[in-house]
């Protein structure tokens, strides 16, 4: 140990060759370029967010004579106004719409899009190969060539004007891009553990409960961000089945403010867009370990 000791404070006594000193050096000048680059690029992309963040405590005619991001004489007037709307109803009343949305939706595609995922992971049954081939198809397929079968579905439901349309094919695994993401992350976890819960008298239901989704948690989140973030964004699928002002989203909420008629106050509209902004920013950064783990464990075929 002694002897040991000695090559390392020896070693620590050489002074560095000027080839290392100009490799740290280099090294050193590459960080510095790379996190550089790195921090402009970002601001750039975010700074549409924080002028807009900024604006909505401007006034109207400050908005317009300046481009930067900080109010020269900050107002909630705006916020004040925005959350009073121009209906009969406040905008916390179409905020608890949208979690009426959202909240069944996140957690209908959670449950179906594993229970399916699982499915076509771990089992063989007939016609298994032209399913999954019939539910990957359907990821190339634009929304809107389905959009008119399902109002027409609908209609004749008499489901329209309700949250159900939103609703039911979530709980059905009609999002094949999440039963795709599933899959992809149940193909990297190997069947060890499950193979030993079923000699131990595991069912399949206890099986998918206690072993596979502990596992899956990474994916089942990035899954219900990925929902929650897409639903509160969503404008068409609300436009298309509601109707009634009493039972609008946020996103349809916000398209109240507009008159196309007349002028109209942008700082009520941003202020609005910033609190409708703020529960998918909240969700995304405390999911955010969980959302990175999940997408590039999916990646991984195993």
């Amino acid at each position: 140990m002694a002897n040991i000791s000695e090559v390392n404070v020896r070693a620590a006594a050489i002074p560095p060759t000027e080839i290392e000193v100009k490799l740290r050096r280099q090294r050193r000048i590459s960080s510095t370029l790379r996190y550089s680059l790195l921090t402009i690029v970002g601001l750039i992309m975010i700074y549409p967010l924080i002028w807009m963040i900024g604006a909505s405590f401007k006034t109207n005619a400050e908005m317009f004579s300046s481009a930067g991001f900080w109010p020269k004489e900050p107002t909630l007037q705006g916020y004040i106004d925005g959350w009073k709307t121009s209906t009969p109803y406040t905008f916390g009343h179409f905020f608890l719409n949208s979690l009426w949305i959202v909240i069944p939706k996140v957690i209908g595609t959670a449950i179906s899009c594993t229970l399916v995922a699982y499915g076509f992971a771990r089992f063989e049954f007939p016609g298994k190969k032209i399913l999954f081939a019939t539910v990957i198809a359907t990821l190339l397929l634009p929304n809107v060539v389905t959009r008119i079968p399902q109002y027409l579905l609908f209609r004749e439901l008499g489901w329209l004007d309700s949250f159900l349309p939103l609703w039911v094919p979530s709980a059905f695994a009609g999002d094949a891009f999440f039963v795709f993401m599933v899959i992809q992350f149940l193909r990297a976890i190997p069947r060890d553990m499950e193979e030993a819960a079923r000699v131990d008298g595991a069912t399949t239901i206890q099986t998918l409960l206690y072993i596979v989704v502990p596992m899956l948690a990474p994916a089942i989140i990035s899954v219900c961000l990925f929902q929650f973030m897409w639903t509160m964004n969503d404008f068409l699928g609300p436009l298309i089945y509601i109707s009634s002002v009493e039972h609008y989203p946020v996103s349809l909420a916000l398209k109240l403010s507009i008159d196309t008629t007349e002028a109209f106050n942008w700082n009520q509209i941003l202020a609005m867009s910033v609190l409708t902004l703020t529960p998918s920013l909240i969700v995304f950064f405390m999911a955010q370990k969980y959302f990175i783990e999940g997408i590039s464990s999916g990646g991984v075929k195993g």
